[in-house]
Formats: structure tokens, C-alpha cells, sequence
């Protein structure tokens, strides 16, 4: 009897990747996908506007001039009742132009403008973070997807080829009378099975890697298989207080409700700011020529005034609506508070359960490894009991699926494990690139 050997999983993982274009890293997939996913250049080009806006903001501190000119040709004369016509006594030309600069001495709405564009562009840069730590975990999340997939549609060829071994084998016992038709029908319904599971599984790929292949705009993706000489390590550190005081400092969402809860405080400064004088500088110069002289000469004429002012306006009555404005804001910043809680709730509860689920992980895959090691001694001995005759074939069949969901499980459990460590990373804030280049350092050449 040729007894059955399972294919190793590196074996395996050769196998799929036999024949397949140049494989692609993880951070050159995600560097990649910078340049082409459009939530993230969404947020960048927002990021671009909100910086335009402070020094639109701070220019109305500034000073302003405006120039204006005016050129006229004037007709004078009179109505005669006599002749019952219109005279003209003589036409002449006026031109004027004026220079008129202002600058604002006290504006403290205009200024509390400029804080706020300020906060917005701190928003705005912690929104340009969030999005890009949440393209690296997408990007590797659909990278693993497809090495899942991968992995999932070789140990089922991995199953098949093992079950016609044994279907194979379960005629020849029939045919020379050491079996029944039964250990036939069963191997023939295992491989029928795994032809089913082969086709579920090589759909399940496709869509995988076109998820991957619209995530960085390439038709030809091909991740790198992860290798299996490099254990899967837990957080560190290993006290989840550490880390939800992590995420509590450093998140971008959390960091953008702080500051959106400045910015409404701020809404208020310029609601009440409405209320209060403003001061101006304003400083001008018209110059006046008649040409041809005016209405009651005909001499030429030209006129220069130069002033100067201080300018004070002060609100006196508005119908109620600056009070109103004020108590509006008032109530908008306490919302922005509330919201502030809320958010440090949500992300300390997601990071908690986001650790919890990294320290489970790895200790699945150490009982996933055991029972890999224990479902394979399993199936030996079925195989063994069976050519002996103290198993039956439905024995062998079932040590043989159990072995190879085994493997797929392990193999799923890996990848889920590096994921969760670039989530509870994002969760607190401090993912970086280092860190996907750090998978980076664990993928077969």
C-alpha cells in the first residue's frame, strides 16, 4: 500500500505561486495605492484647501486698498421758452479718482476667524493621518484576504489529490475483495465534495484579488506568502491600560473632536465678539479735474483731499439675533464636549477589545499548531488501521478533512494575527510605515 503524505504548507504555498507574475510586498502594494485610492487623495486634496483657508483668514487682519476712477462728460446749458429749444452754454469733462486704504485696529471677531482656521488645519492634518493609517490596514487587510484565499484553495487541491489516493486505493482493496463498495461510494462523494469546496474557493480568490487590484488601481497583483519560519508575537506592551492611555494621547479621531471642541469655544469668542465696537484705520486720497472748467466757469480746475480717520462702529440693535447667535454656540460647544466623551469611550472599548483579540489570536494559532501536529498523527493512524483492516475508509476520510481545515484555520489565523496588530496600532495612534515594513521583513523572498 503507498501510503498518503501530506504536502507541507511551504510546499503548498510553492505550488500556488508556481508560474505567477513578480510577486508584490505589502509596503510596495500600499506605496502604490497612495497614489491611487481615491478616499485617501480625497482627504489629502481637503487637507490642501484647509491650509489655503487660514491665509485667507489672516488676511483679513491685514491691509487692504482699493483704487476707483471716474471719467464724466458734462453738458451745461438751459431751456429757453422763447425759442422753445434747449441751450447750451458750454460742455466740460470731470475726472476723478480715488485711493482708499484701510487697516484694522480691533477686530476681535476677524481674529478669533484666524484661531479657528488654525484648529481646522490641525483637523484637517489629523483627518490626513487617520485616513492614511486606515489605507494601511485596508490595503493589508485585502492583502492577507487574498493569501487566505490562496492558502484555503491549496489545501483543498492539497484534500483532492489526497482523496483520489484513496479513492484509488478503496477500488483496488474492492476489486480484489479486501473492501466493500461502500469505501468506494464514500472517497467518490469526499472528492465530489472537495470539487465543490475547489470551485467555491477559486471564486472566492477572484474576488479577493480584484478587491486588491481596485485598492491600488493594478490588474496583476501577486502579494508575497508570508513565511513560516516567524512566529506571530502578541502586543507589546502587555497591559491594556498601557495602550487605552496610548489610544486616549494619540488617536486622530479623538485628537479631531478635541480640537472641534476648541473650535466651538472659539465659534463663541466671535458670536459674542459681534456684540462689541470695531476699530479701523482708513486712509484716502481723491483728486478732482474739470477740464474745460465747470457748470458756472470755464476755467480749468483740479482738486486734491488727502484724509485720514479712525473709523469706530459700534452694533446698537439687531433684533436680538447676536444674543441669540451667543446662546446658539453656547450650546453647540457642549455638544462638541459630549462628543469628545464619546469618542474616548468608542475607541477605548475598541482598543480593549482589539487587544484582547491579538492575545487570543495568538494563542489560537499555538493550539491551531498543536492540533495541526495531532490531526496529522490522527491520520496516519486511520490510514495505517485501515490497510490493516480496524478502520474503515469514512475513518481516513474525515482525519483527512480535519487535517487539511486544520491547516487553513492555522494559516487564517496568522494572517488575522498581523492584522490585529496593525489595528490596535492604528486604534492608539502610532501606526506607521515602519510598521507594515516590519511584515515587510517576515514575507518569503
Amino acid at each position: 500500500m503507498k501510503l498518503f503524505c501530506t504536502l507541507p504548507l511551504i510546499a503548498a504555498m510553492s505550488v500556488a505561486f508556481s508560474g505567477a507574475a513578480r510577486s508584490q510586498s505589502l509596503v510596495e502594494l500600499y506605496e502604490v495605492a497612495k497614489n491611487y485610492d481615491a478616499t485617501f487623495k480625497s482627504v489629502q486634496l481637503q487637507a490642501q484647501a484647509t491650509r489655503l483657508k487660514v491665509d485667507q483668514a489672516q488676511a483679513k487682519l491685514g491691509p487692504t486698498a482699493t483704487a476707483s476712477a471716474n471719467l464724466s462728460l458734462n453738458n451745461g446749458g438751459f431751456y429757453s421758452p422763447t425759442s422753445s429749444a434747449y441751450q447750451t452754454v458750454h460742455s466740460y469733462g470731470t475726472q476723478t479718482g480715488t485711493l482708499l486704504g484701510s487697516q484694522p485696529l480691533f477686530r476681535p471677531g476677524d481674529r478669533a476667524e484666524v484661531s479657528q482656521a488654525n484648529l481646522q488645519l490641525q483637523i484637517a492634518d489629523a483627518q490626513l493621518l487617520a485616513a492614511e493609517q486606515d489605507l494601511m490596514v485596508r490595503i493589508s487587510q485585502a492583502y492577507f484576504d487574498v493569501l487566505a484565499s490562496q492558502d484555503t484553495l491549496t489545501f483543498i487541491q492539497a484534500q483532492m489529490t489526497a482523496v483520489a489516493e484513496q479513492l484509488a486505493f478503496a477500488k483496488r482493496n474492492f476489486e480484489v475483495g479486501t473492501a466493500t463498495i461502500t469505501d468506494t461510494r464514500e472517497a467518490q462523494a469526499s472528492y465530489d465534495l472537495a470539487v465543490a469546496q475547489e470551485i467555491a474557493a477559486q471564486n472566492d480568490l477572484r474576488v479577493r484579488k480584484m478587491a486588491l487590484d481596485q485598492l491600488v488601481g493594478k490588474s496583476d497583483t501577486s502579494p508575497k506568502p508570508i513565511s513560516l519560519t516567524v512566529e506571530p508575537q502578541g502586543p507589546v506592551p502587555e497591559r491594556v491600560e498601557e495602550w487605552v492611555s496610548l489610544s486616549e494621547q494619540k488617536n486622530p479621531s479623538i485628537k479631531q473632536y478635541r480640537i472641534a471642541s476648541d473650535v466651538a469655544r472659539l465659534e463663541t469668542d466671535k458670536a459674542q465678539s459681534a456684540l462689541l465696537p470695531t476699530v479701523d484705520l482708513q486712509l484716502s486720497y481723491s483728486y478732482t479735474n474739470n477740464s474745460s472748467g465747470s457748470y458756472t466757469s470755464s476755467k480749468d480746475s483740479s482738486l486734491g483731499i488727502a484724509t485720514g480717520a479712525v473709523v469706530v462702529s459700534v452694533p446698537l440693535f439687531n433684533g436680538n439675533a447676536l444674543n441669540n447667535r451667543v446662546k446658539e454656540t453656547v450650546s453647540l460647544r457642549q455638544k462638541a464636549e459630549s462628543d469628545v466623551d464619546t469618542a474616548v469611550r468608542n475607541i477605548s472599548q475598541n482598543t480593549r477589545s482589539a487587544f484582547y483579540g491579538l492575545v487570543s489570536g495568538v494563542s489560537q494559532i499555538k493550539a491551531l499548531k498543536a492540533a495541526e501536529d495531532s490531526s496529522q498523527v490522527a491520520l496516519d493512524a486511520n490510514k495505517l488501521g485501515y490497510s490493516v483492516g480496524v478502520r474503515i475508509n469514512i475513518n481516513v476520510l474525515d482525519a483527512q478533512s480535519k487535517l487539511f481545515d486544520t491547516k487553513a484555520k492555522l494559516a487564517k489565523a496568522r494572517y488575522d494575527v498581523l492584522v490585529g496588530q496593525l489595528k490596535l496600532r492604528q486604534l492608539s495612534g502610532v501606526l506607521q510605515v515602519e510598521d507594515l515594513q516590519n511584515i515587510n521583513n517576515q514575507l518569503s523572498p
